[in-house]
């Protein structure tokens, strides 16, 4: 197919989209964290004056969350599994961040293509702050903060990296890691029983949906020897015909292997 019909300015389209998607979930995420904190300074506050005052407070917060006629007391402070759904998810973007930072000092990275270099520096940084994110309303919560990495993908992880020798095999590990995260988060939405802990998993989940889209993307060109055509702008009269869909295989997106809660807890 001739280049004639190609308008080369959606790529830049795609790609400023992309950005907005993820500056909206930073902003979500600093709103759902902002609640979930005066949500819980409600709470101790409360538990500070009294029984009578804690029910009062807890009402209270329940009608801001949720709506006058849905205070749910229950609603108000986070219960364990809350904790540990947050503590799993902090180890899941704490091995992310290791991941892609031992993959940003690999020689055929630094040395290879710099579309994926700079992709792999601005995941990392999400990631990073994904993590920090879910620390901090751990801290809210009363929890303890999670700096380890998520078991078991630790395991798959060290697993893989004796066999990672080309940019393919790094992309092919990093699809595996935004895949479980992106589910685990999508399912923990209807798991955790603070709606500010929704909002906060329900706003990070499809930025992780989004990093595996590119990667996908990314793996296709690479099996395909197409590598050159990894880049912003590119050669949209060169892209295969799949390039618009390979990023997205599934209508709905399965949460079959979401981690449990319990998974990255800490005690």
């Amino acid at each position: 197919m001739g280049g004639e019909g190609i308008d080369t300015r959606l790529l830049t389209e795609l790609t400023d989209q992309s950005q907005d998607l993820n500056s909206d979930a930073v902003r979500i995420t600093r709103e759902a964290l902002g609640e979930f904190t005066e949500q819980q300074r409600e709470v101790r506050a409360s538990r500070g004056r009294g029984p009578g005052a804690m029910a009062a407070g807890l009402l209270g917060v329940g009608a801001l969350l949720f709506g006058a006629g849905r205070a749910n007391a229950a609603s108000a402070s986070p219960d364990s599994n809350d904790i540990m759904a947050l503590q799993t998810a902090a180890s899941i973007e704490n091995l992310a961040v290791s991941v892609y930072t031992t993959a940003a000092g690999l020689s055929f990275i630094k040395s290879g293509n710099a579309t994926v270099a700079a992709f792999i520096t601005k995941t990392t940084a999400q990631h990073t702050a994904h993590a920090q994110a879910f620390n901090a309303a751990i801290t809210q919560a009363g929890g303890k903060t999670q700096t380890g990495a998520d078991p078991k993908y630790a395991a798959v992880v060290k697993a893989a990296l004796p066999s990672i020798k080309a940019a393919s095999d790094v992309v092919s590990l990093a699809i595996t890691l935004e895949d479980v995260a992106a589910q685990t988060y999508t399912k923990y939405v209807s798991e955790v029983s603070a709606t500010s802990l929704r909002t906060l998993f329900g706003s990070v989940a499809p930025v992780e949906a989004q990093h595996r889209s590119v990667l996908l993307a990314v793996q296709a060109l690479l099996a395909g020897g197409d590598a050159d055509l990894i880049a912003i702008p590119t050669n949209a009269a060169k892209l295969p015909s799949a390039a618009g869909s390979v990023g997205f295989p599934n209508s709905f997106y399965s949460t079959t292997s979401a981690s449990p809660t319990s998974e990255g807890a800490v005690s």
